[in-house]
């Protein structure tokens, strides 16, 4: 496994080769979530194995023709079946793995990127990132430590800098009951687990993260309810409201 250092810099490398030729690659995952961990707070550092990035799906042949320029070979039979969605590619000597999401992230639920991939210079906008993390309907450890390191870490407000959009919260979720119903479990899980100490923050960091939990749920009062999402609510869970991920084998 490289170390973080060594896959900060592939990061950077990549992004930067991609920005020379104008293609917009953002960083997505674990370490895109520590990127964002402005506090160096320990409890949300660990290892990272590899690199996840999204695309535009309008960039997708320049991207292909670039991925190899770069020194990365794609996984071709997983890239025919799926390249409009999703992509892998391996950097054969260090045996890294680059996950690749075009156009949108689609794991347990669909998070619209296409046209917001600008809005960070190096990871996709804080709020899709978020989503990223609290749209996962099984939140094991890892994923709650960075959800929990993206709460702790930045406001929820208006705009992209820094900042958990406000915007894209009540837009995404008034549009889509099974991403709210799974970011409000996920954010239930989080809690529960602060309680439990099984995320061991001390009292103020804690309630900086339940005050940001809170001010998501108030986002979750105020947005606009279509009839359907309404409709929707109604079944609630009897009927399944996600999608079930199948992990990718090399």
């Amino acid at each position: 496994m490289e170390s973080n250092l060594n896959l900060v810099q592939e990061l950077h490398r990549l992004i930067d080769a991609a920005n020379a030729k104008g293609i917009r690659l953002r960083a997505i995952g674990g370490i895109a979530v520590e990127l964002h961990n402005k506090s160096k707070h320990p409890l949300f550092t660990r290892e990272f194995a590899d690199l996840d990035f999204c695309i535009p799906l309008k960039q997708r042949r320049d991207f292909e023709a670039f991925m190899p320029e770069v020194g990365y070979e794609p996984h071709k039979q997983f890239n025919i079946l799926n390249g409009d969605q999703r992509q892998i590619y391996y950097h054969e000597p260090s045996e890294m793995k680059v996950d690749i999401f075009v156009g949108n992230f689609e794991m347990c639920h669909k998070i619209p990127l296409e046209e917001r991939l600008g809005a960070d210079p190096v990871t996709i906008p804080l709020a899709e990132l978020f989503f990223s993390k609290a749209q996962i309907i099984e939140l094991n450890r890892k994923d709650a430590f960075d959800l929990t390191s993206i709460l702790f870490n930045n406001p929820v407000g208006d705009g992209d800098s820094e900042t958990i959009n406000i915007n894209v919260i009540s837009q995404l979720c008034s549009q889509d009951w099974g991403l709210y119903k799974t970011t409000s479990l996920s954010l239930e899980k989080i809690e529960q687990m602060m309680e439990k100490n099984e995320i061991p923050l001390n009292a103020e960091d804690r309630a900086i993260v339940s005050q940001r939990i809170n001010d998501i749920r108030k986002i979750f009062a105020d947005m606009p309810k279509p009839v359907a999402w309404q409709l929707r609510d109604r079944v609630g869970t009897r009927v399944k409201w996600y999608i079930e991920v199948e992990e990718v084998q090399r």
